[in-house]
């Protein structure tokens, strides 16, 4: 089972905060889970596809190649700007 959180704009698009899944076996990244999520239709498809979205698992910034595990925290979330 993993945790997944949801920020932002990201949170209001996708109608959730977080979510707790099981993960199919091929799921294996979070390439591979960002497109699996995206599967779910057409509002997913189009909130995870923004290629500027950062991705956090454990609250550590990975890259898309960043193997998931069982008990994972995985995040998205926009850029962020400061002034």
């Amino acid at each position: 089972m993993i945790r997944l959180r949801y920020f932002a704009g990201l949170r209001e698009t996708l109608g959730r905060a977080d979510e707790q899944l099981e993960l199919p076996a091929d799921v294996r990244d979070v390439a591979d889970l960002t497109r699996w999520l995206r599967e779910r239709g057409c509002d997913w498809d189009s909130a995870l596809a923004d290629r500027r979205l950062h991705i956090a698992i454990n609250q550590v910034i990975a890259p898309p190649d960043t193997a998931i595990a069982d008990g994972d925290e995985i995040a998205w979330f926009p850029p962020v700007t400061g002034g």
